[in-house]
């Protein structure tokens, strides 16, 4: 994950649930940020991690095959 990288998934209230995910390679990490946004009120952020790589691709493929989350351009 050498750039940044954002997952959304949108919701029926015409807001959306996001992940994204911005790596430090330097030091092996990826912190992961997860939150809500419903414009045009302020993102929501609801947790942050921080993550071994291999990790973070893992939780990555796991929220496109099951949470429903799809590569976006950043949203904010």
């Amino acid at each position: 994950m050498p750039k940044p990288l954002w997952l959304v998934r949108p919701r029926s209230d015409g807001g959306c649930d996001y992940v994204s995910f911005q790596s430090t390679p330097a030091a092996g990490v990826v912190e992961m940020r997860e939150g809500s946004h419903l414009p045009p009120q302020m993102p929501l952020l609801k947790r942050r991690h921080r993550l071994a790589l291999e990790e973070a691709e893992r939780c990555r493929r796991q929220l496109q095959q099951e949470g429903g989350y799809l590569s976006s351009d950043p949203l904010f």
